[in-house]
């Protein structure tokens, strides 16, 4: 790989600068006793300890942690069954057709998708609240899936395939022990991206949430406009924390699934 210039290198360190400088200048003041942005005090954890004091916060937490584990679940499955349906049609107008349709939704506005599920939801008579939330995080992750799984199941050989069948796999065989473990990986980014989109989607979620129902990101949102708070601040870390964590579990998982690949293509 060609080795990146100074000037490349110095716009890069620029960039991430710009991007995580706001991140941690907030987390930073999650840890000031003085109660405001303006002057940092002296080292505190007690908005910390609000946080976890306050039984209405975990509850919430917790909910999106559930919304989130779910949807993903159900929109990996979703997804990668319907990134190998697609790959399986041969009428190439068609296939393209519905992958156009599937990037559609992904670049879809959040806020013309969230009223989209509002009337919907109002028309068909379904109460807003967990079901309405948990619905709507799977239908804007199901086309975010098909994209993580569909490279893998496109460079994948099809000889192989026809060697499975031939010593006589049957279909499940042939979906089970030949083409999931071989998109694993694609699988495996689709559940986490699918995962970290709920758990920071906020748009949606505002028009589908209901009474005594809530979110983190809608929480935040209510918290925020009552006001300065630097709960806020530490509920923010704790998220960004969790976001981090996931995304190293998702490094080292990956990095062991192709190590495994390499290990039985040898």
């Amino acid at each position: 790989m060609k080795k990146l210039s100074a000037a490349s290198k110095a716009y890069l360190v620029l960039i991430f600068v710009i991007l995580y400088a706001p991140i941690f200048y907030l987390i930073f003041y999650s840890f000031n006793s003085g109660g405001n942005m303006n002057n940092f005090e002296s080292f505190t954890l007690e908005h910390y300890k609000a946080v976890f004091a306050d039984s209405r916060l975990i509850v919430i937490l917790i909910n999106t942690v559930i919304v989130a584990l779910l949807s993903g679940l159900i929109a990996t499955v979703i997804g990668t069954l319907g990134a190998i349906g697609i790959v399986s049609i041969k009428d190439k107008k068609m296939r393209n057709t519905l992958l156009s349709l599937n990037n559609v939704l992904i670049v879809s506005p959040d806020v013309v998708i969230g009223a989209s599920f509002l009337i919907l939801f109002t028309m068909v008579g379904v109460k807003l609240g967990f079901a309405s939330v948990l619905v709507s995080h799977v239908a804007f992750s199901v086309p975010i899936v098909v994209l993580m799984v569909l490279p893998k199941l496109l460079e994948m050989n099809t000889s192989l395939l026809d060697a499975a069948r031939d010593l006589g796999a049957t279909k499940r065989d042939v979906l089970t022990r030949v083409i999931l473990p071989y998109i694993a990986p694609g699988i495996f980014a689709g559940f986490f991206m699918a995962l970290t989109y709920s758990l920071d989607d906020f748009a949606v979620t505002f028009f589908v949430t209901g009474n005594g129902f809530s979110t983190l990101s809608v929480e935040i949102y209510s918290m925020a406009r009552a006001g300065i708070s630097l709960t806020v601040n530490a509920i923010s870390g704790l998220v960004f924390a969790v976001t981090l964590i996931i995304v190293i579990g998702y490094y080292f998982i990956s990095k062991r699934t192709k190590s495994n690949a390499a290990e039985g293509q040898r």
